[in-house]
């Protein structure tokens, strides 16, 4: 397939997007924890608001380059279901999403620290090793891989913004683990000991789950939706080659 935009531009995309976004998810944590001490409902509040509409503004300003998709279970699913049709990312688009995702992941938890007086790098201490959380995470992933190409499918990927902030916002508080759906976000976590990290040794499990969950989403959605492979290329935003040179009030 082609893309509008060279690789090594979509790939700093996807550094950017995945890191900026976990920038919003351990920024707004600490924000949180200092605003509201004494109510973790209202911590998780803030937390999962902010998490809500930073996801839909990072979508609305990147997805033109890369698609974004800020999330290595997306692009694996993009990648693996786009082999069917010749469409969605290469082998090599993945070889380079991947480490960009994840290293943008970790940048974006150290940039969060930085700004709340934080050491670079505090390792978290909050395990996150229990089976009822690996089943939420397993929901969450799997109901994010059935809304996005669902929304591909069907013509309606720009309403991705809203639709997956809004998915991720809510899952915040039906999934057990607070959704986190995302191993690079995940392992970005595990660089702040603060109120939205993981314990280094609680990130095998939840990336292992979010595995799981991203195939089970991919199983629903050939079952549900044969030929969602053909919208490959639409997922999670679709991308653009037009130029802008001004803008209207």
């Amino acid at each position: 397939m082609s893309h509008a935009q060279p690789l090594w531009r979509r790939a700093v995309a996807e550094a950017l997007g995945t890191g900026l976004l976990v920038t919003v998810v351990v920024g707004s944590g600490i924000a949180a924890a200092s605003l509201s001490p004494s109510d973790t409902g209202v911590q998780l509040l803030e937390n999962s608001f902010a998490t809500a509409l930073g996801l839909a503004v990072l979508i609305l300003m990147l997805g033109p380059v890369s698609g974004a998709h800020f999330n290595p279970a997306v692009s694996v699913i993009d990648w693996w279901l786009g082999q069917r049709t010749g469409s969605g990312l290469t082998g090599r688009d993945l070889a380079a999403y991947i480490p960009a995702q994840i290293g943008g992941g970790v940048a974006g938890a150290i940039l969060a620290n930085l700004m709340y007086g934080e050491p670079a790098v505090s390792w978290s201490t909050k395990h996150r090793s229990a089976g009822h959380l690996y089943l939420g995470e397993t929901v969450a992933t799997a109901g994010l891989i059935l809304l996005i190409f669902a929304l591909a499918w069907s013509g309606r990927a720009r309403l991705a913004p809203v639709a997956v902030g809004a998915y991720i916002g809510a899952a915040y508080w039906f999934t057990s683990s607070t959704s986190f759906a995302n191993p690079a976000v995940t392992i970005g976590r595990a660089f702040s000991d603060t109120f939205a990290g993981i314990a280094p040794s609680s990130v095998p499990g939840f990336i292992f789950f979010q595995a799981f969950g991203a195939i089970l989403g991919a199983a629903l959605v050939v079952v549900l939706y044969p030929r969602a492979s053909e919208a490959a290329d639409n997922v999670a935003t679709p991308q653009s080659d037009t130029t802008h040179t001004g803008a209207s009030a």
